[in-house]
Protein backbone atom coordinates (compact mmCIF):
# COMPACT_ATOMS: atom_id res chain seq x y z
CA UNK A 1 0.00 0.00 0.00
CA UNK A 2 2.73 2.47 1.01
CA UNK A 3 4.73 1.50 -2.05
CA UNK A 4 1.81 2.21 -4.40
CA UNK A 5 1.20 5.54 -2.68
CA UNK A 6 4.85 6.58 -3.02
CA UNK A 7 4.83 5.49 -6.65
CA UNK A 8 1.76 7.61 -7.32
CA UNK A 9 3.44 10.64 -5.79
CA UNK A 10 6.58 10.09 -7.83
CA UNK A 11 4.50 9.86 -11.01
CA UNK A 12 2.62 13.00 -10.02
CA UNK A 13 5.89 14.79 -9.34
CA UNK A 14 7.20 13.76 -12.76
CA UNK A 15 4.01 14.97 -14.37
CA UNK A 16 4.39 18.30 -12.58
CA UNK A 17 7.95 18.63 -13.87
CA UNK A 18 6.68 18.02 -17.40
CA UNK A 19 4.01 20.68 -16.89
CA UNK A 20 6.74 23.11 -15.79
CA UNK A 21 8.70 22.49 -18.96
CA UNK A 22 5.62 23.10 -21.07
CA UNK A 23 4.32 26.08 -19.07
CA UNK A 24 6.78 27.54 -16.52
CA UNK A 25 4.05 29.79 -15.07
CA UNK A 26 1.64 26.98 -14.16
CA UNK A 27 2.63 26.83 -10.49
CA UNK A 28 -0.82 25.51 -9.53
CA UNK A 29 -0.20 22.45 -11.67
CA UNK A 30 3.34 21.99 -10.41
CA UNK A 31 2.29 21.87 -6.75
CA UNK A 32 -0.47 19.31 -7.42
CA UNK A 33 1.59 16.50 -5.79
CA UNK A 34 1.55 18.46 -2.52
CA UNK A 35 -2.23 18.24 -2.45
CA UNK A 36 -2.16 14.44 -2.55
CA UNK A 37 -1.25 14.62 1.16
CA UNK A 38 -2.10 18.14 2.27
CA UNK A 39 -5.56 18.22 0.75
CA UNK A 40 -7.23 20.36 -1.89
CA UNK A 41 -5.65 23.82 -1.95
CA UNK A 42 -3.48 22.73 0.99
CA UNK A 43 -6.35 22.89 3.48
CA UNK A 44 -5.14 19.72 5.35
CA UNK A 45 -5.98 16.04 5.14
CA UNK A 46 -8.99 14.73 6.99
CA UNK A 47 -6.93 12.41 9.17
CA UNK A 48 -5.04 15.34 10.71
CA UNK A 49 -1.68 13.73 9.98
CA UNK A 50 -0.81 16.11 7.14
CA UNK A 51 -1.16 19.72 8.30
CA UNK A 52 -2.80 22.67 6.62
CA UNK A 53 -0.39 24.71 4.53
CA UNK A 54 -2.92 27.05 2.91
CA UNK A 55 -2.58 30.60 4.17
CA UNK A 56 0.52 29.96 6.28
CA UNK A 57 3.11 32.76 6.10
CA UNK A 58 5.29 32.37 3.01
CA UNK A 59 8.57 32.70 4.89
CA UNK A 60 7.52 29.99 7.34
CA UNK A 61 6.54 27.57 4.57
CA UNK A 62 9.78 28.26 2.73
CA UNK A 63 11.83 27.55 5.84
CA UNK A 64 10.00 24.28 6.46
CA UNK A 65 10.67 23.12 2.91
CA UNK A 66 14.34 24.02 3.38
CA UNK A 67 14.36 22.16 6.70
CA UNK A 68 13.02 19.01 5.04
CA UNK A 69 15.44 19.29 2.14
CA UNK A 70 18.48 20.01 4.33
CA UNK A 71 17.83 17.36 6.99
CA UNK A 72 16.59 19.44 9.90
CA UNK A 73 13.21 17.67 9.86
CA UNK A 74 13.95 13.96 9.76
CA UNK A 75 10.71 12.32 10.85
CA UNK A 76 9.04 12.54 7.41
CA UNK A 77 11.38 10.94 4.83
CA UNK A 78 8.69 11.19 2.13
CA UNK A 79 8.79 15.00 2.36
CA UNK A 80 12.57 15.00 2.22
CA UNK A 81 12.44 12.76 -0.84
CA UNK A 82 9.97 15.03 -2.60
CA UNK A 83 12.05 18.21 -2.18
CA UNK A 84 15.62 16.92 -2.06
CA UNK A 85 16.56 18.14 -5.55
CA UNK A 86 14.57 21.38 -5.62
CA UNK A 87 16.30 24.77 -5.55
CA UNK A 88 15.76 27.50 -2.97
CA UNK A 89 13.94 29.57 -5.59
CA UNK A 90 11.61 26.70 -6.55
CA UNK A 91 10.77 26.04 -2.90
CA UNK A 92 10.11 29.74 -2.36
CA UNK A 93 7.71 29.74 -5.30
CA UNK A 94 5.84 26.78 -3.81
CA UNK A 95 5.67 28.54 -0.45
CA UNK A 96 4.31 31.73 -2.01
CA UNK A 97 1.62 29.77 -3.84
CA UNK A 98 0.23 28.08 -0.74
CA UNK A 99 0.59 31.22 1.39
CA UNK A 100 -1.78 32.96 -1.02
CA UNK A 101 -4.54 30.34 -0.71
CA UNK A 102 -7.55 31.59 1.25
CA UNK A 103 -9.81 28.68 2.17
CA UNK A 104 -12.12 28.28 5.18
CA UNK A 105 -11.21 26.38 8.32
CA UNK A 106 -13.45 23.60 9.65
CA UNK A 107 -15.09 24.13 13.06
CA UNK A 108 -12.94 23.08 16.03
CA UNK A 109 -13.52 19.65 17.55
CA UNK A 110 -15.05 18.99 20.94
CA UNK A 111 -12.53 17.17 23.13
CA UNK A 112 -13.12 15.13 26.25
CA UNK A 113 -10.82 17.28 28.38
CA UNK A 114 -11.45 18.72 31.83
CA UNK A 115 -11.89 22.47 32.37
CA UNK A 116 -8.80 22.36 34.60
CA UNK A 117 -6.63 21.07 31.77
CA UNK A 118 -8.05 23.62 29.33
CA UNK A 119 -7.40 26.45 31.78
CA UNK A 120 -3.82 25.31 32.24
CA UNK A 121 -3.37 25.30 28.48
CA UNK A 122 -4.96 28.75 28.16
CA UNK A 123 -2.68 30.19 30.85
CA UNK A 124 0.46 28.85 29.20
CA UNK A 125 -0.62 30.00 25.73
CA UNK A 126 -1.66 33.48 26.81
CA UNK A 127 0.74 34.21 29.70
CA UNK A 128 3.51 31.61 29.68
CA UNK A 129 5.35 30.76 32.89
CA UNK A 130 8.00 33.32 33.83
CA UNK A 131 9.27 31.17 36.71
CA UNK A 132 10.39 28.53 34.17
CA UNK A 133 11.32 31.04 31.45
CA UNK A 134 8.53 29.74 29.21
CA UNK A 135 7.19 32.52 26.97
CA UNK A 136 3.52 32.80 26.10
CA UNK A 137 2.50 31.45 22.70
CA UNK A 138 0.98 34.85 21.88
CA UNK A 139 4.36 36.54 22.43
CA UNK A 140 5.64 34.94 19.22
CA UNK A 141 2.62 33.67 17.29
CA UNK A 142 0.60 36.87 17.52
CA UNK A 143 -2.16 38.18 19.77
CA UNK A 144 -4.80 36.24 17.83
CA UNK A 145 -2.51 33.17 17.46
CA UNK A 146 -2.93 33.39 13.68
CA UNK A 147 0.81 33.87 13.07
CA UNK A 148 2.97 36.80 12.07
CA UNK A 149 4.16 37.41 8.52
CA UNK A 150 6.42 36.37 7.02
CA UNK A 151 8.03 33.73 9.24
CA UNK A 152 5.82 32.74 12.21
CA UNK A 153 2.91 30.30 11.74
CA UNK A 154 -0.51 30.42 13.31
CA UNK A 155 -1.43 27.84 15.94
CA UNK A 156 -5.20 27.61 15.45
CA UNK A 157 -7.03 25.13 13.28
CA UNK A 158 -4.41 22.44 13.91
CA UNK A 159 -5.40 18.98 15.25
CA UNK A 160 -4.34 18.21 18.78
CA UNK A 161 -2.51 15.04 17.78
CA UNK A 162 -0.43 16.97 15.27
CA UNK A 163 0.53 19.61 17.84
CA UNK A 164 1.52 16.90 20.32
CA UNK A 165 3.58 15.13 17.67
CA UNK A 166 5.49 18.30 16.77
CA UNK A 167 6.31 19.04 20.40
CA UNK A 168 7.54 15.48 20.75
CA UNK A 169 9.71 15.88 17.65
CA UNK A 170 11.24 19.09 18.98
CA UNK A 171 11.91 17.51 22.37
CA UNK A 172 13.64 14.50 20.80
CA UNK A 173 15.56 16.49 18.20
CA UNK A 174 13.80 14.81 15.27
CA UNK A 175 12.54 18.24 14.27
CA UNK A 176 14.98 21.14 14.24
CA UNK A 177 15.10 24.65 12.84
CA UNK A 178 17.85 27.10 12.04
CA UNK A 179 19.96 27.89 15.10
CA UNK A 180 19.16 29.12 17.63
CA UNK A 181 16.26 26.67 17.61
CA UNK A 182 13.80 28.52 19.85
CA UNK A 183 10.98 25.97 19.62
CA UNK A 184 13.30 23.10 20.48
CA UNK A 185 14.42 25.02 23.54
CA UNK A 186 10.88 25.84 24.63
CA UNK A 187 9.59 22.31 24.02
CA UNK A 188 12.27 20.84 26.28
CA UNK A 189 11.17 23.15 29.09
CA UNK A 190 7.57 21.95 28.91
CA UNK A 191 6.40 18.84 30.73
CA UNK A 192 4.24 16.24 28.95
CA UNK A 193 1.30 17.56 31.00
CA UNK A 194 2.02 21.12 29.83
CA UNK A 195 2.10 20.01 26.20
CA UNK A 196 -1.13 18.04 26.55
CA UNK A 197 -2.89 21.05 28.08
CA UNK A 198 -1.63 23.56 25.51
CA UNK A 199 -2.46 21.29 22.57
CA UNK A 200 -5.99 20.71 23.90
CA UNK A 201 -6.67 24.40 24.39
CA UNK A 202 -5.27 25.42 21.00
CA UNK A 203 -7.12 22.66 19.15
CA UNK A 204 -10.49 23.71 20.58
CA UNK A 205 -10.18 27.41 19.69
CA UNK A 206 -12.36 28.80 16.92
CA UNK A 207 -10.32 30.27 14.08
CA UNK A 208 -11.36 33.90 13.54
CA UNK A 209 -13.22 34.72 10.35
CA UNK A 210 -10.84 35.70 7.55
CA UNK A 211 -7.91 34.76 9.75
CA UNK A 212 -4.59 36.01 8.43
CA UNK A 213 -1.10 36.38 9.87
CA UNK A 214 -0.45 39.69 11.61
CA UNK A 215 1.86 42.03 9.74
CA UNK A 216 4.13 42.65 12.73
CA UNK A 217 4.58 41.81 16.38
CA UNK A 218 3.85 44.57 18.92
CA UNK A 219 7.12 43.83 20.74
CA UNK A 220 10.43 42.04 20.10
CA UNK A 221 10.40 38.26 20.39
CA UNK A 222 11.11 37.06 23.94
CA UNK A 223 13.67 34.49 22.72
CA UNK A 224 16.31 34.39 19.99
CA UNK A 225 14.93 32.44 17.04
CA UNK A 226 17.04 31.48 14.04
CA UNK A 227 14.07 30.99 11.75
CA UNK A 228 13.03 34.64 12.24
CA UNK A 229 15.91 36.62 10.71
CA UNK A 230 15.18 39.93 12.45
CA UNK A 231 15.22 38.12 15.81
CA UNK A 232 18.64 36.47 15.35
Amino acid sequence: MAGRFLASLVLASGAAAAQQAADPTAIGKRVAPCMACHGKEGRAARDGYYPRIAGKPAGYLHHQLLNFRDGRRRQYPLMAYMVQHLSDAYLEEMANYFAAQEVPYPPPPTLDVSPTVLEKGRALAMSGDASRKIPACVACHGKALTGVAPFIPGLLGIPRDYINAQFGAWRSGARRAMAPDCMGQIARQLSPEDISAVSAWLATRQVPAKAAPALALPAPLPVACGSVPEAR
